[in-house]
């Protein structure tokens, strides 16, 4: 115990989140020192990292999709898990990590997992969708990066303020040629509703498996919202109250869209950082 506190005088406490888009790294009062894209620049049909290694994070991401082919630009964390969560307190608590790759819910209890489910639902998929919108409203083939720029700059899930538009460049599908229009953040919204279901579908699930002690502990804790994919407008009010269905009445929550996580949002006292985001405090509508 000794030499534990005298190694503690000379050592640096470090996390490290090797996620499936970006890899951060923080340090005990410092923050975080490292923000970079998961992303490394190879020869072809070897593990040479060009530049002389330097080759990696936003360097490498300069480089997907405009590569030659001698030369190969990947994410070796493609469809990434979280294996392991640790959490100290005795009360439960609730996280949604929203990553590149894959949606990771749990309920944590007694430093162990009580209920977890995870879907392979997230960023990428949101960038997907976004790809696949433009090529069957306007015949226009666009690549991942400038999808994730759209997504950044009019992406939501919901509802936000003024709406946006944005012009979009890319291949006509039909001549080939360039050629460029002019997108609204209202339809993105609407071409991001598939994937966005999916993940609130999961939290709910997640929700109706945990025990009623759990759930009474989420009341008060709240739910956390993690991972780069919870930076998308509006998804924590889309989450805590999600859209009724064309059929639904508007002040009563749909059968087909759950609101149950709506009564375990609450507000945090600390400030929001890219990883860590909470919602207000809010009640189901009464009957």
């Amino acid at each position: 115990m000794f030499f534990d506190s005298i190694l503690g005088w000379f050592s640096l406490d470090m996390g490290i989140d090797l996620g499936t888009c970006n890899t951060l790294v923080c340090v005990r009062g410092e923050g975080i020192v490292l923000n970079e894209p998961s992303v490394v620049a190879v020869k072809k049909g070897t593990n040479r990292v060009l530049q002389d290694g330097n080759a990696v994070g936003l360097v490498a991401k300069e480089m997907l999709g405009k590569t030659p082919g001698s030369i190969t630009a990947i994410r070796p964390l493609k469809d990434g898990v979280i294996s392991d969560f640790e959490i100290t307190e005795a009360q439960a608590s609730m996280i949604v990590d929203i990553g590149g790759g894959t949606t990771e819910v749990a309920i944590m209890s007694l430093a162990d997992i009580a209920v977890c489910e995870s879907i392979r639902v997230a960023g990428d998929d949101f960038d997907e969708s976004i790809v696949n919108h433009m090529k069957k409203t306007y015949n226009l083939m666009i690549g991942d990066q400038f999808a994730e720029k759209i997504k950044i700059e009019i992406g939501s899930a919901g509802s936000f303020g003024e709406e946006k538009t944005m012009e979009v460049r890319g291949r006509d599908m039909i001549s080939g040629l360039p050629r460029k229009c002019v997108v609204t953040s209202e339809e993105i919204r609407e071409a991001l509703q598939e994937p966005v279901g999916q993940i609130i579908d999961t939290v709910t699930r997640t929700l109706e498996r945990a025990e009623p002690e759990l759930a009474a502990d989420l009341v008060e804790n709240g739910i956390v919202l993690a991972g780069g994919g919870a930076l998308l407008r509006s998804v924590d009010k889309v989450i805590h109250r999600p859209p009724a269905s064309p059929s639904a009445s508007p002040m009563t929550p749909s059968p087909a869209s759950p609101a149950a996580p709506a009564s375990f949002w609450k507000t945090s006292s600390s400030g929001k950082t890219p990883w860590n985001r909470t919602c207000p405090t809010c009640r189901l509508p009464e009957a």
